[in-house]
């Protein structure tokens, strides 16, 4: 009964004004073609360009981090002839370029010796933590806290290994090498640390021989990775500046391995 309150009855209806302005809608159409286009076109523009500024700098830092993972086994055996005997690797210690997408990009570890990997990294730093723990289980000192040391340890020698080859490209100005191949780079020490660690629990005496040598080994395979990575990929001229860093890090492998080589409780020792 109240639907047609306040209606009405019979009679004809006002017509409903239901035509708008034509200006009206002139304006109102070119109005909001501006704000879809114009502000869509420069909002697109914005995070495009951001976008795209992200993607460079992750590429730029970080790399792709399943390009570091394409090996095999004849490249493991390779890398590992040449980290532990870089003086017997008779060939270029550049890397093996090939153009993708319109530039060069670096080809994959399982295609060139020199590209850095991460799976050996990874794989001998857990060995050296099973090698610890086993030579401190051989001494009567192993416990869960001591291998926590021992993995703590092995963190901070690979933190500063990697601290030393970044502060070196950065004082020359050239601190945008990627990332990952500062981490792959560092972690190689751990190679000649498990040789040194298992001649140890052989021997106790190859110790004393072993470790300096290991040492020796990764110091002249960093002084040849770093000096291309100075010379060729970042081409810095200060060579009396690089031959001082490049001393720098070659010494700083003795004291790096004879403290990451000596198992002990604590990890200061």
């Amino acid at each position: 009964m109240y639907e047609n309150l306040g209606a009405p009855q019979g009679g004809p209806r006002p017509p409903s004004n239901t035509q708008s302005n034509p200006l009206e809608n002139a304006f109102y159409g070119a109005s909001s073609g501006l704000i879809r286009g114009g502000l869509g076109a420069y909002g697109e523009r914005i995070l495009g360009s951001s976008s795209e500024y992200v993607q460079s700098n992750i590429s730029r830092y970080f790399s792709d981090p399943q390009y570091y993972f394409q090996v095999n086994d004849r490249y493991v055996r390779n890398k590992l002839k040449v980290v532990l005997f870089p003086f017997l690797h008779r060939g270029h210690w550049t890397r093996v370029t090939e153009p993708v997408g319109g530039r060069l990009s670096y080809k994959p570890p399982i295609y060139d010796i020199n590209a850095p990997d991460l799976y050996i990294p990874f794989m001998v730093f857990g060995t050296y933590i099973v090698l610890a723990g086993f030579s401190l289980g051989i001494h009567g000192k192993f416990s869960p806290e001591a291998l926590s040391w021992i993995f703590i340890k092995g963190l901070v020698g690979w933190f500063l290994q990697f601290v030393l080859l970044k502060a070196s490209l950065i004082s020359l100005g050239s601190g945008e090498a990627p990332f990952l191949d500062i981490i792959a780079y560092a972690g190689y020490t751990f190679t000649g640390m498990c040789l040194a660690v298992l001649g140890g629990i052989i021997w106790s005496y190859s110790y004393y021989f072993l470790m300096p040598w290991t040492g020796l080994c990764m110091a002249i395979f960093l002084v040849k990775t770093m000096k291309r990575v100075l010379f060729s990929e970042v081409r810095s001229h200060e060579s009396s500046k690089q031959h001082y860093l490049l001393l720098i890090i070659a010494s700083a492998q003795f004291p790096l391995f004879v403290w990451l080589g000596n198992v002990g409780f604590h990890w200061l020792f």
